[in-house]
């Protein structure tokens, strides 16, 4: 039965509807995908000018903090292509760090024994007294940076960022093994988690380490 022309409007009508409603969310889910990367970016540089406040006191930047805190929680040789793979950064940029932190007398480079082409890092003692306060300081900063978000929040947010994190390592990896990788991260975060559990002074009662901050606030 031949369809009348009334209906053969109604019909280019509501594919009309159709494709316009398609085009609006197409364009809604742009626009979030934009304003979640923009949020991401400034929770990233608030998070970072926050710890720079933090770790300043003791003459640190955030960079040097990471760099002090993966020497001293792994084991002994490490090399700066070690420190450059723990904090995702090129050797290149890494070895200018370490330069400034050795002028500064927070480390020390030294000639591996069983190879001389070898060089490894070490802290100082100066830069063992800079953790001792800096750190207590940090893991209550990020304990209260995350207070808003209950375990649940706090696992699915985290399920979230492997997902971003998985395409990202596999643009910046094309054909590596993704999977492989993000395994190497949790079992790298995991050993970490379990040296930084052994400091003393997660022991102590969360008022008192409050005073680590001088009534700091973030």
């Amino acid at each position: 039965m031949p369809l009348t022309a009334s209906v053969m409007i109604v019909l280019k009508r509501t594919l009309k509807v159709k494709e316009t409603l398609n085009i609006m969310a197409n364009s809604e889910l742009e626009n979030l995908s934009m304003t979640l990367w923009r949020m991401v970016y400034q929770t990233y540089t608030r998070f970072k000018n926050c710890f720079d406040q933090i770790v300043k006191e003791q003459g640190l930047t955030m960079e040097q903090y990471l760099v002090l805190v993966n020497i001293k929680y792994h084991d002994a040789p490490i090399r700066i292509t070690d420190v450059a793979r723990w904090v995702e950064r090129s050797t290149n940029s890494v070895s200018m760090i370490v330069d400034r932190m050795v002028k500064a007398g927070l480390l020390r480079r030294v000639r591996d024994k069983s190879d001389r082409r070898t060089v490894n890092v070490f802290l100082t003692k100066k830069a063992e007294n800079a953790l001792k306060p800096v750190n207590p300081a940090v893991w209550e900063f990020m304990q209260r940076g995350m207070s808003p978000l209950s375990y649940k929040d706090k696992r699915t947010f985290a399920s979230l960022f492997e997902m971003i994190n998985y395409k990202l390592l596999e643009y910046l990896n094309p054909g590596a093994d993704v999977e492989g990788m993000l395994k190497n991260d949790s079992k790298e975060h995991d050993y970490l988690m379990k040296q930084w559990r052994k400091q003393a002074w997660l022991a102590i009662p969360e008022a008192k380490r409050r005073g680590v901050e001088k009534g700091k606030t973030i």
